[in-house]
């Protein structure tokens, strides 16, 4: 009698669900460098068994985000200065290609929401919500790239920010975005309200350099005093004022 193959297409395409929905947290820093991901509670909390869970994990550890250390230890991997500066240079190849070719693509409503994600990353950033900032920085950038009509060259941009995204952990507070004039996503907005694909595209250049500044700095902090680190995260993982209980009076 033939093995029925049903259940071994549902455990692929739950794997593979799992697998998008985890490589999608990475990417928008939800995961930090170093932490730990423990299939058991991965697997209670999205309700589902722990092999098709096992197996997205796997499949992450293969795209380099995540990082398998003896006794099935499996925690976010930790890119080396060396390693975040190779792929910055890629993502100076690649991102301002995706932005430029999006602009003639993206309508009214998508610029307006992308208008909206800006203007919910600025104030996460005054109010220490750095969480949200990430997100909505996520949002805004991929809210872009994603209308590109170029899926393979999305796909390669997921690969690249798999790895960097639970970095960007290390911006707040210390390494903050910093600007020469004003937010290089205003101009990024204005462009795209222009259709200005060249505007764009020196945007998103300029974004990259003059954002990552401070950034980079706090990475070769890192990679002199690996300890550094810890320090860092711990300052980033504290709650924002807004959620802080007061003392009663």
């Amino acid at each position: 009698m033939a093995t029925p193959v049903i259940n071994v297409v549902e455990r692929t395409n739950l794997a593979s669900q799992i697998y998008e929905h985890l490589r999608e947290q990475l990417m928008s820093a939800t995961f930090q460098p170093g932490q730990r991901l423990k299939i058991r509670d991965l697997a209670k909390t999205m309700g589902t068994s722990e092999t098709p869970v096992r197996e997205a994990l796997i499949q992450l550890v293969r795209d380099r985000a995540l990082e398998m250390k003896e006794g099935y230890f499996i925690r976010v991997r930790q890119l080396t200065l060396a390693e975040y500066l190779e792929l910055r240079d890629i993502r100076f190849a690649l991102e301002p290609l995706a932005a430029e070719r999006a602009v003639p693509l993206l309508d009214n409503a998508t610029i307006k929401q992308l208008t909206e994600s800006h203007r919910l990353l600025v104030r996460a950033e005054k109010t220490k919500d750095y969480r949200a900032a990430l997100q909505h920085n996520f949002d805004f950038h991929f809210g872009i790239y994603r209308h590109s009509g170029m899926p393979q060259l999305t796909e390669l941009l997921d690969r690249i920010w798999v790895q960097v995204g639970p970095m960007l952990n290390f911006l707040y507070p210390h390494g903050h975005p910093t600007y020469d004039a004003e937010h290089q996503h205003v101009n990024v907005l204005r462009g795209l309200q222009q259709r200005d694909t060249a505007m764009v595209r020196k945007a998103i250049e300029d974004d990259l350099i003059e954002g990552g500044r401070d950034f980079v700095r706090v990475l070769k902090e890192i990679d002199a005093n690996p300890a550094r680190a810890e320090e860092l995260l711990a300052l980033r993982n504290q709650p924002p004022p807004s959620s802080r209980k007061k003392s009663p009076t």
